[in-house]
């Protein structure tokens, strides 16, 4: 059978008090649209239609070909929002997933749950309910006599006895999708908020004598809608201790979890440690066996296996195995550092490549270059790779050895097994096996400080 979804992400959301779409807002360093739509592609969807407004070609540029879009111009309420996709999803067969676009905790596995359930029962509509402790601004599942569902009815139009009811809707359906865009046409808005209810295809479908029905899931934290900064905050603390204790499970020790952010999509090999206060952006890979020290920050970055990183921040670089930054090292983007490498304290490295062995150990820069293997860079350092409007490359071959405060001038080529002594400034190519010394004359003047006083 054919799966499709919904994807409600009209809303203007003006709780959120932000220049930002609502939907737009990252948890663990991804877009809550994202979540959702990530979701519900591994639920097993076929096609995705997000409904946009408010923030339409921002959406859009962040999800891409992932989905197709629908404009709803007016906010007339979630049945009117989903008689949006009309022209995409009408008179197809098969189950359609309805869902929040600020719902970003909603896992795969529950949605696929609810249109396997939903199938299992031939049900004309299924909605996945909750158990909430406080209930209040949920619409309330209201069963019959026999514990079936009978209707949903929202906060503001429930009686006092149906308030008390803590069985409520996330807002999350599964519909037969060419019954739900027959019933759409028939949803009214004689209610409080003068809208177009989407709960009340239920009653319609139970006076079409279909069958409605109700999947609940256990997890309350996952269909935590996202309003305010405040649910903000409480979706982000939910994501981030699903995030670590799934490493932990996977053989990944963290020494304080309550202090360790680990964004949405981060891999994480066997063995490895993450220290306290470290902080693991989105698209970074890490292997197996290697320490992130404290108040490390890595993201979109590549880290192998047996490697230490310590109190150091890496943005868009690969480090091989068996290597060690830091402390206090930046790797800045396209930063390539290989294997057994080590980038010492205060070393900054960016646009490079550092080949297996080479060593920069402290206080340096290392801009737009090629240092080769085992070469060892001595304190002090620097790449000169800007004049004032262009930049230019430094290459250093294999096995040579800069002496301290050396200043590469770029464009330069340096050869293999070269020595260049402390405190040059080298402007021109160095051929293999060579000494290079360009420093001025040391000019010592006995008792010039003493001539005053004669």
């Amino acid at each position: 059978m054919q799966r499709y979804a919904v994807v409600l992400a009209a809303g203007k959301g003006t709780r959120m008090k932000s220049k930002l779409y609502k939907v737009l807002h990252k948890v663990a360093g991804k877009s809550m649209i994202e979540h959702v739509v990530d979701s519900v592609k591994q639920a097993g969807t076929d096609e995705i239609v997000t409904i946009v407004g408010h923030g339409a070609e921002s959406v859009k540029e962040t999800l891409g070909s992932q989905s197709s879009y629908s404009f709803q111009e007016e906010q007339l309420g979630t049945a009117h929002a989903v008689k949006m996709a009309a022209d995409e999803l009408k008179g197809k067969e098969g189950t359609t997933l309805v869902v929040c676009g600020d719902t970003p905790l909603i896992t795969p596995e529950t949605l696929k749950a609810l249109a396997d359930y939903h199938e299992a029962q031939q049900a004309g509509v299924t909605v996945l309910s909750a158990t909430a402790d406080n209930p209040f601004g949920y619409g309330r599942i209201v069963r019959d006599q026999d514990g079936r569902l009978a209707k949903i009815v929202e906060q503001k139009d429930a009686t006092e006895a149906e308030r008390e009811i803590d069985e409520i809707s996330t807002g999350i359906f599964a519909f037969d999708n060419v019954l739900l865009f027959e019933l759409l046409e028939k949803v009214k808005n004689d209610n409080a908020q003068g809208e177009y209810y989407l709960p009340d295809v239920i009653t319609l479908a139970l006076e079409a004598g279909k069958i409605a029905d109700a999947y609940r899931t256990d997890d309350f934290d996952e269909i935590m809608g996202v309003n305010d900064r405040v649910a903000l905050s409480k979706a982000e603390a939910a994501y981030r201790e699903r995030v670590n204790e799934y490493h932990m499970r996977n053989g990944v020790t963290l020494i304080d979890p309550a202090s360790t952010y680990i964004e949405a999509d981060v891999q994480i090999g066997m063995d490895t440690i993450i220290e306290p206060g470290a902080h693991l952006g989105k698209g970074t890979v890490i292997g197996e066996d290697t320490v992130i020290g404290q108040y490390s920050d890595v993201n979109n970055s590549t880290i192998g296996n047996r490697t230490t990183i310590k109190q150091s921040v890496v943005n868009d670089a690969t480090v091989g195995d068996d290597t060690t930054v830091g402390p206090f090292a930046q790797l800045r983007p396209n930063a390539h550092l290989g294997n057994e490498v080590k980038v010492g304290n205060f070393v900054e490295v960016k646009k490079a490549e550092l080949k297996d062995g080479a060593k920069v150990s402290h206080l340096s820069y290392i801009g737009d270059a090629e240092i080769g293997e085992r070469t060892n860079v001595g304190c002090g350092s620097i790449t000169v790779n800007y004049d004032g409007k262009n930049k230019f490359k430094t290459i250093i071959g294999k096995d040579s050895f800069i002496g301290c405060n050396t200043n590469l001038v770029a464009p330069v080529t340096v050869g293999d097994g070269v020595l260049i002594a402390a405190g040059s400034t080298i402007t021109d190519d160095i051929p293999n096996d060579s000494l290079a010394l360009a420093r001025a004359r040391q000019t010592t003047k006995p008792g010039y400080l003493n001539k005053n006083n004669d």
